[in-house]
Formats: C-alpha cells, structure tokens, sequence
C-alpha cells in the first residue's frame, strides 16, 4: 500500500514540476514511473518514521515520559 501512495505522490510531485518549468516533461515521465525511484523514496520514507519514532523516544525519556 506504501508503495502505491509514494507513486501518486510523485506523479503529482513530476507534475507540478514540469507545470512550473523545473524539469522537462521527460524527466517528469521518468520521476513517476521508474520503479527504482520509487523504492528510493520507500526506503528514505520508511528511514525517516523510524528515525522519528527513536528521536520521539529519546525526547520522551529525557522528560521523564517514557514508561
């Protein structure tokens, strides 16, 4: 399910670039529909969560929250 939320997301990403003048509608073709970046952006996103949950954790131990 991840996976198809991150492909919408960079199709309206690609979109919205190209619609500016950011990038050529060629590489906005390859940003929504190469599955590789695709998997890039699952892995830096799945990074990110985790990231947070330990640094959430930390603070909450710090401030004596954590049970």
């Amino acid at each position: 399910m991840t996976s198809v939320i991150i492909r919408i997301g960079l199709r309206y990403l690609a979109a919205a670039l190209v619609a500016k003048g950011v990038f050529p509608p060629e590489i906005g073709s390859l940003l929504s529909n190469d599955p590789d970046i695709s998997m890039m952006i699952e892995i830096a996103a799945g990074a990110v969560v985790g990231l947070s949950a330990e640094g959430w954790y930390y603070l909450a131990s710090r401030f004596g929250r954590a049970r």
